[in-house]
C-alpha cells in the first residue's frame, strides 16, 4: 500500500464519526463555562481535560490537532491562525534573545523576512546557507544554536534538502530539526527522517480550497532516557518536562507562546481544514504526477522550467532516491523579463493570479514584482528569483489541459 493510499482510508476515519454527527463538530465560542471553581482550578493546572479559553485552545481544533499529529508520527500539535503563525509560535516557544537559528535552502518570502528582520530586532541571529552545504552548517553551530530550520522543497528555487543527512547533524550537536513541511504533506514524513517539529501553514494544500486560514505545529515526543531537550541548551523547557513529560513541547508552544501571542486558529478555519484533509491523499497523489507530466511537456516545448522530476535538475537523483512521493505542487517558469512573464499570466485562460499555493486550482504568481518585491538584489539571488520568474502550483485540472494552455499563453 502507497503512502497516499494508506493515508485515504485513516484520514477519512478520523474525521468522521459513527455515532452522532458524522461531520465534524465545529465549535465556535471564545469562552468555556467551568461549571464549579474546582474544576476552574484544575483546568488551569492541567489536570482537568476541558476547554480553557478559545485562545490556548478549541475542541474542533483539537480534533484537527489529533489527525495532524497521528499524520506525522507526532506526540501531539497546536493548531494556528497562519502558517506564519505556526512559524511564530514553533520558533518563539524554544528561543530568547542572544540565540541564533540555521537556516537551510531556499526560503518562503515571509519566512525569510521574520527570521531577517523581525526576529533580528529582538536579538536572535539567524545565518543562511544553501541546502548543500552541510560541512558549512556543521561549522556553523554553537552554543547559541537552538534552531536548524528548512523548507522540505525550497519556496519557489525547488532545490530538494537532505533531511535525513541534516537530522544527524542536528541530533549529533544536539539542535533542534524544524521543518516546514507545507508543500509535502504525507509525500514526506519529517519526524520518521529525524526531525523534532513539523511546520505547516495549512491553508496551503491541506485546505486545499482557499476557504480557510490556518497553520499547525506537530512535535515529537520527548524521550523518556537520553533526549536533546534535557540538555542545558533547552533549559526553559525543563520545567515543562518535568510536569508534561513527553508532551512537553506540546505544553511549552501553547504556554510560551500561543497564551502570550495568540497565534490561535479559530473553530470554523479548523473545521474547514478539515473538510480539505479528508480528501488530501487524492488531490496529492494527482497533482504530484501532474506537476511531473507538465514540467516534462513545458520542458520539451522549450519552456525554462525548475522541477526535480527533470534530469537537468542539480537534485535529480535526491528527487528519485529520497522523494519517492513527489515534492509537492509547485514548478517554476523563467520567462526571462517581468514583461514577458506579465504577458504570460495575463494570456493564461486557467491560472488564478494569486500568492497563495496548494489550491485545488492552478495558481500562479510572478515572484520579483510581489512577494520578494522589497528583497535586495543578492538576497534575491540567493532565494534564486529572477526577473522573470513565475512560480506555478499545479491544481486539478487535467495535465493535458494546463500544458495546451501553458503554451498558448506563451505563444511557443
Amino acid at each position: 500500500m502507497n503512502r497516499f493510499e494508506e493515508f485515504t482510508t485513516r484520514i477519512v476515519q478520523q474525521v468522521g464519526k459513527k455515532e452522532g454527527a458524522i461531520s465534524p463538530v465545529m465549535v465556535n465560542s471564545a469562552s468555556f463555562g467551568y461549571g464549579n471553581s474546582e474544576t476552574g482550578e484544575g483546568i488551569f493546572d492541567g489536570s482537568v481535560k476541558k476547554p480553557l479559553y478559545a485562545r490556548v485552545g478549541n475542541p474542533t481544533s483539537a480534533q484537527l490537532e489529533q489527525i495532524l499529529a497521528s499524520m506525522d508520527g507526532g506526540i501531539g500539535a497546536v493548531a494556528a491562525s497562519s502558517g506564519m503563525g505556526a512559524t511564530a509560535m514553533a520558533t518563539l516557544s524554544l528561543l530568547r534573545a542572544g540565540d541564533e537559528i540555521i537556516s537551510i535552502g531556499g526560503l518562503f518570502g515571509g519566512t525569510y523576512s521574520y527570521f531577517s528582520e523581525t526576529l533580528s530586532r529582538f536579538g536572535i541571529t539567524t545565518h543562511f546557507f544553501d541546502v548543500d552545504e552541510l560541512d558549512a552548517v556543521e561549522e556553523a553551530i554553537n552554543t547559541a544554536t537552538k534552531i536548524i530550520f528548512l523548507e522540505s522543497v525550497g519556496n519557489p528555487n525547488m532545490r530538494l534538502p537532505d533531511i535525513a543527512a541534516i537530522a544527524h547533524i542536528a541530533n549529533r550537536n544536539g539542535v533542534v530539526l524544524m521543518v516546514d513541511n507545507t508543500i509535502t504533506p504525507l509525500s514526506v514524513a519529517p519526524i520518521a527522517l529525524g526531525a523534532d517539529i513539523v511546520v505547516y501553514s495549512t491553508t496551503k494544500i491541506i485546505n486545499g480550497n482557499a476557504s480557510a486560514l490556518g497553520g499547525a505545529v506537530v512535535f515529537r515526543a520527548i524521550a523518556e532516557g537520553e533526549d536533546k531537550f534535557k540538555s542545558e541548551r533547552y533549559r526553559d523547557l525543563h520545567p515543562f518536562i518535568k510536569k508534561m513529560g513527553n508532551m512537553a513541547l506540546v505544553a511549552n508552544a501553547k504556554k510560551r507562546a500561543l497564551r502570550d501571542f495568540g497565534m490561535s486558529a479559530n473553530g470554523f478555519g479548523s473545521y474547514l481544514t478539515m473538510l480539505g484533509l479528508e480528501t488530501l491523499p487524492l488531490r496529492m497523489d494527482r497533482i504530484v504526477s501532474s506537476v511531473e507530466t507538465v514540467a516534462k511537456a513545458l520542458h520539451e516545448h522549450g519552456f525554462i522550467v525548475n522541477h526535480p522530476s527533470l534530469p537537468h535538475h542539480p537534485h535529480h537523483g535526491r528527487y528519485k532516491d529520497q522523494f519517492m512521493n513527489g515534492c509537492g505542487t509547485l514548478l517554476t517558469i523563467d520567462m526571462g523579463t517581468k514583461e514577458r512573464a506579465f504577458e504570460f499570466l495575463n494570456h493564461s485562460k486557467l491560472i488564478t493570479i494569486t500568492a497563495n499555493i496548494g489550491d485545488s486550482r492552478t495558481l500562479g504568481l510572478h515572484m520579483a514584482s510581489t512577494i520578494y518585491r522589497d528583497f535586495d538584489e543578492p538576497t534575491r539571488e540567493f532565494l534564486g528569483i529572477t526577473p522573470g520568474l513565475i512560480r506555478i502550483s499545479i491544481g486539478l485540472e487535467s495535465a493535458e489541459a494546463i500544458i495546451a494552455d501553458f503554451i498558448h499563453a506563451a505563444n511557443l
